[in-house]
Protein backbone atom coordinates (compact mmCIF):
# COMPACT_ATOMS: atom_id res chain seq x y z
CA UNK A 1 0.00 0.00 0.00
CA UNK A 2 2.55 2.19 0.87
CA UNK A 3 4.26 2.13 -2.42
CA UNK A 4 0.96 2.77 -4.41
CA UNK A 5 0.04 5.73 -2.00
CA UNK A 6 3.44 6.79 -3.13
CA UNK A 7 2.47 6.34 -7.19
CA UNK A 8 -0.48 8.22 -6.59
CA UNK A 9 1.26 10.85 -4.79
CA UNK A 10 3.29 12.02 -8.03
CA UNK A 11 1.10 11.40 -10.63
CA UNK A 12 -2.22 10.41 -11.91
CA UNK A 13 -2.79 6.80 -12.14
CA UNK A 14 -4.15 4.77 -14.90
CA UNK A 15 -6.56 2.02 -14.18
CA UNK A 16 -7.96 -0.21 -17.18
CA UNK A 17 -10.94 -0.41 -19.90
CA UNK A 18 -13.82 -2.92 -19.98
CA UNK A 19 -12.77 -6.49 -19.39
CA UNK A 20 -16.54 -7.40 -21.13
CA UNK A 21 -15.53 -5.62 -23.84
CA UNK A 22 -12.22 -7.61 -24.74
CA UNK A 23 -14.14 -10.49 -24.03
CA UNK A 24 -16.43 -10.16 -26.55
CA UNK A 25 -14.03 -10.19 -29.29
CA UNK A 26 -12.85 -14.15 -28.52
CA UNK A 27 -16.45 -14.63 -29.76
CA UNK A 28 -16.54 -17.80 -27.23
CA UNK A 29 -19.13 -20.69 -27.32
CA UNK A 30 -20.75 -22.91 -24.85
CA UNK A 31 -18.05 -24.71 -25.51
CA UNK A 32 -15.30 -22.64 -24.99
CA UNK A 33 -16.78 -21.15 -21.50
CA UNK A 34 -17.74 -24.76 -20.17
CA UNK A 35 -13.98 -26.18 -21.11
CA UNK A 36 -13.08 -29.40 -20.34
CA UNK A 37 -13.77 -29.67 -16.91
CA UNK A 38 -17.65 -28.16 -16.95
CA UNK A 39 -18.59 -30.20 -20.39
CA UNK A 40 -20.99 -32.36 -18.81
CA UNK A 41 -22.54 -29.17 -16.56
CA UNK A 42 -26.32 -29.55 -16.58
CA UNK A 43 -27.22 -25.45 -16.97
CA UNK A 44 -25.86 -22.88 -19.86
CA UNK A 45 -22.56 -21.13 -19.25
CA UNK A 46 -22.24 -19.11 -21.60
CA UNK A 47 -22.31 -15.72 -20.89
CA UNK A 48 -20.55 -15.91 -17.13
CA UNK A 49 -17.44 -13.94 -18.11
CA UNK A 50 -15.84 -15.20 -14.35
CA UNK A 51 -15.39 -18.21 -15.19
CA UNK A 52 -13.64 -17.72 -18.03
CA UNK A 53 -11.05 -17.57 -15.50
CA UNK A 54 -11.11 -21.09 -15.15
CA UNK A 55 -11.68 -22.20 -18.27
CA UNK A 56 -9.71 -19.56 -20.36
CA UNK A 57 -7.11 -18.35 -18.42
CA UNK A 58 -5.06 -17.46 -21.23
CA UNK A 59 -7.64 -15.16 -22.40
CA UNK A 60 -7.86 -13.17 -19.23
CA UNK A 61 -4.12 -12.60 -18.82
CA UNK A 62 -4.14 -11.99 -22.44
CA UNK A 63 -6.53 -9.15 -21.88
CA UNK A 64 -4.84 -8.07 -18.48
CA UNK A 65 -1.32 -7.70 -20.76
CA UNK A 66 -2.96 -5.83 -23.04
CA UNK A 67 -3.90 -3.26 -21.23
CA UNK A 68 -0.85 -3.03 -18.99
CA UNK A 69 1.35 -2.58 -22.71
CA UNK A 70 -1.41 0.39 -23.13
CA UNK A 71 0.05 1.87 -20.25
CA UNK A 72 -2.13 1.12 -17.40
CA UNK A 73 -1.28 1.12 -13.94
CA UNK A 74 -3.80 -0.77 -12.20
CA UNK A 75 -5.90 -3.57 -13.69
CA UNK A 76 -9.07 -5.18 -12.47
CA UNK A 77 -9.74 -8.81 -11.66
CA UNK A 78 -11.80 -10.84 -13.57
CA UNK A 79 -14.71 -11.00 -10.86
CA UNK A 80 -17.42 -8.41 -11.45
CA UNK A 81 -20.03 -10.67 -10.75
CA UNK A 82 -17.87 -13.18 -8.25
CA UNK A 83 -20.05 -13.33 -5.01
CA UNK A 84 -22.69 -16.50 -4.14
CA UNK A 85 -25.09 -13.86 -4.75
CA UNK A 86 -24.20 -13.49 -8.71
CA UNK A 87 -23.09 -16.73 -9.40
CA UNK A 88 -26.65 -18.00 -8.26
CA UNK A 89 -27.78 -17.91 -11.68
CA UNK A 90 -25.58 -20.52 -12.88
CA UNK A 91 -25.79 -22.57 -10.24
CA UNK A 92 -22.02 -21.89 -8.95
CA UNK A 93 -21.97 -20.86 -6.00
CA UNK A 94 -19.70 -23.42 -4.58
CA UNK A 95 -16.89 -21.77 -7.08
CA UNK A 96 -17.10 -18.30 -5.88
CA UNK A 97 -13.85 -18.76 -3.41
CA UNK A 98 -11.91 -20.37 -6.91
CA UNK A 99 -12.96 -17.77 -9.45
CA UNK A 100 -11.82 -15.06 -7.12
CA UNK A 101 -8.59 -16.47 -6.47
CA UNK A 102 -7.58 -17.73 -9.63
CA UNK A 103 -8.76 -14.05 -11.36
CA UNK A 104 -6.29 -12.61 -8.77
CA UNK A 105 -3.97 -14.69 -9.20
CA UNK A 106 -3.77 -14.38 -12.83
CA UNK A 107 -3.51 -10.76 -12.77
CA UNK A 108 -0.74 -10.51 -9.76
CA UNK A 109 1.17 -12.75 -12.16
CA UNK A 110 1.16 -10.30 -15.50
CA UNK A 111 1.35 -7.70 -12.76
CA UNK A 112 4.70 -8.92 -11.64
CA UNK A 113 5.90 -9.55 -15.04
CA UNK A 114 5.44 -6.24 -15.97
CA UNK A 115 6.64 -4.19 -12.92
CA UNK A 116 10.11 -6.83 -13.16
CA UNK A 117 10.27 -5.34 -17.05
CA UNK A 118 9.52 -1.62 -15.76
CA UNK A 119 10.45 -1.75 -12.39
CA UNK A 120 10.33 2.73 -12.22
CA UNK A 121 6.60 1.87 -13.42
CA UNK A 122 5.02 -0.71 -10.94
CA UNK A 123 1.61 -2.60 -11.79
CA UNK A 124 -0.79 -3.16 -9.30
CA UNK A 125 -4.29 -5.53 -9.16
CA UNK A 126 -6.80 -4.40 -8.35
CA UNK A 127 -10.07 -7.40 -7.18
CA UNK A 128 -13.28 -5.73 -8.38
CA UNK A 129 -16.11 -6.40 -6.63
CA UNK A 130 -19.57 -5.70 -8.23
CA UNK A 131 -22.86 -4.50 -7.19
CA UNK A 132 -24.51 -8.18 -7.39
CA UNK A 133 -27.89 -8.59 -9.15
CA UNK A 134 -30.17 -7.88 -6.18
CA UNK A 135 -30.68 -4.64 -3.94
CA UNK A 136 -30.99 -4.13 -0.18
CA UNK A 137 -32.26 -0.50 -0.27
CA UNK A 138 -35.55 -1.17 -2.83
CA UNK A 139 -38.35 -3.99 -3.50
CA UNK A 140 -37.74 -5.82 -6.94
CA UNK A 141 -41.97 -6.18 -6.12
CA UNK A 142 -44.01 -3.03 -7.38
CA UNK A 143 -46.86 -4.18 -5.08
CA UNK A 144 -44.53 -4.82 -1.99
CA UNK A 145 -42.95 -2.07 -1.39
CA UNK A 146 -41.79 -4.02 2.22
CA UNK A 147 -40.18 -6.44 0.36
CA UNK A 148 -36.47 -6.85 -0.16
CA UNK A 149 -34.65 -10.00 -2.07
CA UNK A 150 -31.28 -10.12 -0.25
CA UNK A 151 -30.36 -9.02 3.71
CA UNK A 152 -27.35 -6.67 4.45
CA UNK A 153 -26.19 -9.85 6.73
CA UNK A 154 -26.39 -11.85 3.05
CA UNK A 155 -24.71 -9.21 0.90
CA UNK A 156 -21.86 -8.90 3.93
CA UNK A 157 -21.13 -12.85 3.97
CA UNK A 158 -21.07 -12.70 0.42
CA UNK A 159 -18.79 -9.96 0.24
CA UNK A 160 -16.41 -11.15 2.71
CA UNK A 161 -15.34 -14.31 0.91
CA UNK A 162 -14.88 -12.45 -2.20
CA UNK A 163 -12.90 -9.73 -0.75
CA UNK A 164 -10.90 -13.23 1.59
CA UNK A 165 -10.24 -14.94 -2.11
CA UNK A 166 -9.44 -11.56 -3.96
CA UNK A 167 -6.75 -10.92 -1.11
CA UNK A 168 -5.26 -14.66 -1.14
CA UNK A 169 -4.98 -14.58 -4.71
CA UNK A 170 -2.61 -10.97 -4.71
CA UNK A 171 -4.93 -8.54 -5.05
CA UNK A 172 -3.19 -5.06 -3.58
CA UNK A 173 -6.61 -3.11 -3.38
CA UNK A 174 -10.31 -4.15 -3.11
CA UNK A 175 -12.51 -2.37 -5.59
CA UNK A 176 -16.30 -1.78 -4.97
CA UNK A 177 -17.39 -0.56 -7.66
CA UNK A 178 -20.21 0.38 -10.00
CA UNK A 179 -22.46 1.10 -6.92
CA UNK A 180 -25.87 1.44 -7.11
CA UNK A 181 -27.29 1.36 -4.16
CA UNK A 182 -25.32 1.75 -1.28
CA UNK A 183 -26.58 -0.20 1.51
CA UNK A 184 -24.93 -2.71 -0.87
CA UNK A 185 -21.38 -0.83 -0.97
CA UNK A 186 -21.59 -0.38 3.01
CA UNK A 187 -22.10 -4.43 3.57
CA UNK A 188 -19.23 -4.78 1.24
CA UNK A 189 -17.13 -2.32 3.57
CA UNK A 190 -18.53 -3.89 6.57
CA UNK A 191 -17.34 -7.50 5.34
CA UNK A 192 -13.82 -5.88 4.24
CA UNK A 193 -12.98 -4.34 7.34
CA UNK A 194 -14.21 -7.36 9.25
CA UNK A 195 -11.50 -9.32 7.06
CA UNK A 196 -8.89 -6.87 7.90
CA UNK A 197 -9.81 -6.88 11.79
CA UNK A 198 -9.78 -10.64 11.49
CA UNK A 199 -6.73 -10.98 10.05
CA UNK A 200 -4.59 -8.23 11.31
CA UNK A 201 -3.64 -7.13 8.05
CA UNK A 202 -4.76 -4.11 5.98
CA UNK A 203 -5.81 -3.42 2.10
CA UNK A 204 -6.33 -0.58 -0.14
CA UNK A 205 -10.27 -0.20 -0.72
CA UNK A 206 -11.21 2.20 -3.60
CA UNK A 207 -15.04 2.76 -3.69
CA UNK A 208 -16.87 3.55 -7.21
CA UNK A 209 -20.50 4.62 -7.73
CA UNK A 210 -22.43 5.10 -10.87
CA UNK A 211 -24.99 7.75 -11.89
CA UNK A 212 -27.94 6.25 -13.37
CA UNK A 213 -29.25 9.20 -15.37
CA UNK A 214 -29.50 12.87 -15.52
CA UNK A 215 -30.96 13.31 -11.91
CA UNK A 216 -27.32 13.12 -11.09
CA UNK A 217 -28.54 10.13 -8.61
CA UNK A 218 -27.89 6.71 -7.81
CA UNK A 219 -30.30 4.22 -8.53
CA UNK A 220 -31.42 3.74 -4.62
CA UNK A 221 -31.93 7.65 -5.21
CA UNK A 222 -28.74 9.49 -3.34
CA UNK A 223 -26.74 12.97 -4.61
CA UNK A 224 -23.55 12.86 -5.08
CA UNK A 225 -22.98 14.44 -1.55
CA UNK A 226 -25.42 11.68 0.27
CA UNK A 227 -23.47 8.89 -1.39
CA UNK A 228 -20.17 10.57 0.05
CA UNK A 229 -21.21 11.14 3.57
CA UNK A 230 -22.46 7.01 3.63
CA UNK A 231 -19.20 5.74 3.45
CA UNK A 232 -17.31 8.56 5.00
CA UNK A 233 -16.41 7.16 7.77
CA UNK A 234 -14.59 3.44 6.34
CA UNK A 235 -10.26 4.66 5.44
CA UNK A 236 -10.34 4.53 1.76
CA UNK A 237 -7.89 5.01 -1.21
CA UNK A 238 -10.14 7.01 -3.01
CA UNK A 239 -13.88 7.49 -3.94
CA UNK A 240 -15.31 8.44 -7.12
CA UNK A 241 -17.37 7.23 -9.79
CA UNK A 242 -17.88 4.74 -13.40
CA UNK A 243 -20.14 3.72 -15.63
CA UNK A 244 -23.62 4.21 -16.71
CA UNK A 245 -22.55 7.79 -18.57
CA UNK A 246 -19.80 8.91 -20.93
CA UNK A 247 -16.94 11.50 -19.62
CA UNK A 248 -18.94 14.37 -20.42
CA UNK A 249 -21.93 13.46 -18.72
CA UNK A 250 -20.18 12.26 -15.95
CA UNK A 251 -18.04 15.72 -15.29
CA UNK A 252 -19.97 17.61 -13.02
CA UNK A 253 -20.78 14.74 -10.76
CA UNK A 254 -16.76 14.80 -10.27
CA UNK A 255 -16.54 18.29 -9.87
CA UNK A 256 -19.00 17.99 -6.89
CA UNK A 257 -17.27 14.91 -5.44
CA UNK A 258 -13.82 16.38 -5.58
CA UNK A 259 -14.61 19.56 -3.61
CA UNK A 260 -16.69 17.38 -1.21
CA UNK A 261 -13.74 15.09 -0.02
CA UNK A 262 -10.09 15.21 0.82
CA UNK A 263 -9.86 11.80 -0.63
CA UNK A 264 -8.27 10.68 -3.96
CA UNK A 265 -10.63 11.01 -6.68
CA UNK A 266 -11.17 7.83 -9.33
CA UNK A 267 -13.04 7.95 -12.61
CA UNK A 268 -13.61 5.27 -15.26
CA UNK A 269 -16.10 6.17 -17.70
CA UNK A 270 -18.34 4.68 -20.57
CA UNK A 271 -17.09 5.15 -24.15
CA UNK A 272 -19.95 7.40 -24.21
CA UNK A 273 -23.94 6.23 -24.51
CA UNK A 274 -24.60 3.12 -26.39
CA UNK A 275 -26.55 3.15 -29.57
CA UNK A 276 -29.37 1.59 -30.26
CA UNK A 277 -27.78 -1.57 -30.74
CA UNK A 278 -26.05 -1.41 -27.16
CA UNK A 279 -22.71 -0.91 -28.72
CA UNK A 280 -20.38 2.17 -27.88
CA UNK A 281 -19.48 4.30 -30.90
CA UNK A 282 -17.06 7.05 -28.80
CA UNK A 283 -13.36 6.66 -30.44
CA UNK A 284 -10.14 6.72 -28.43
CA UNK A 285 -9.86 9.60 -29.61
CA UNK A 286 -12.96 11.21 -28.81
CA UNK A 287 -13.08 10.12 -24.90
CA UNK A 288 -8.92 11.35 -24.96
CA UNK A 289 -10.40 15.31 -25.71
CA UNK A 290 -13.01 14.57 -22.65
CA UNK A 291 -10.54 13.19 -20.33
CA UNK A 292 -8.07 15.84 -21.22
CA UNK A 293 -10.89 18.18 -19.68
CA UNK A 294 -10.65 16.43 -16.29
CA UNK A 295 -6.98 16.74 -16.39
CA UNK A 296 -6.95 20.05 -16.98
CA UNK A 297 -9.02 20.71 -14.11
CA UNK A 298 -7.64 18.46 -12.07
CA UNK A 299 -10.62 16.48 -10.99
CA UNK A 300 -8.89 13.18 -10.77
CA UNK A 301 -5.76 11.30 -9.18
CA UNK A 302 -7.24 7.52 -10.73
CA UNK A 303 -8.75 7.51 -14.57
CA UNK A 304 -9.77 4.58 -16.67
CA UNK A 305 -12.46 3.50 -18.98
CA UNK A 306 -15.91 1.18 -18.02
CA UNK A 307 -18.16 -0.40 -20.69
CA UNK A 308 -16.71 -0.14 -24.80
CA UNK A 309 -13.21 0.74 -24.06
CA UNK A 310 -10.56 -0.87 -25.19
CA UNK A 311 -6.15 -0.73 -24.69
CA UNK A 312 -6.25 1.66 -27.69
CA UNK A 313 -8.79 4.05 -25.35
CA UNK A 314 -6.52 3.63 -22.08
CA UNK A 315 -3.62 3.96 -24.51
CA UNK A 316 -4.60 7.41 -25.60
CA UNK A 317 -6.12 8.33 -22.03
CA UNK A 318 -2.99 7.29 -20.20
CA UNK A 319 -0.43 9.08 -23.23
CA UNK A 320 -2.60 12.34 -21.79
CA UNK A 321 -2.64 11.38 -18.00
CA UNK A 322 1.00 12.08 -18.19
CA UNK A 323 1.00 14.78 -19.34
CA UNK A 324 -0.29 16.29 -15.92
CA UNK A 325 -0.58 16.55 -12.54
CA UNK A 326 -3.13 14.81 -9.94
CA UNK A 327 -5.45 16.12 -8.14
CA UNK A 328 -4.01 17.90 -4.79
CA UNK A 329 -5.78 16.80 -1.32
CA UNK A 330 -6.73 18.95 0.84
CA UNK A 331 -9.38 20.47 3.34
CA UNK A 332 -12.80 20.28 1.89
CA UNK A 333 -16.38 21.74 2.38
CA UNK A 334 -17.23 18.30 3.90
Amino acid sequence: MNRLKAELARRILVLDGAMGTMLQQYRFSEEDFRGERFKDYKYPLKGNNDLLSLTQPQAIAEVHAKYFEAGADIVETNTFSGTTIAMADYHMEDLVYELNYESARIAREVADRFTAEHPEKPRFVAGAMGPTNKTASMSPDVNDPGYRAITFDELKTAYKQQAEALTDGGADILLVETVFDTLNAKAALFAIEEMKEERGTDIAVMVSGTITDASGRTLSGQTVEAFLISISHIPLLSVGFNCALGADLLKPYLKRLGQQTELNVSAHPNAGLPNAFGEYDQTPGEMQALIREYLEEHLVNIIGGCCGTTPEHIRLIAEVAAAYEPRKLGTTAL
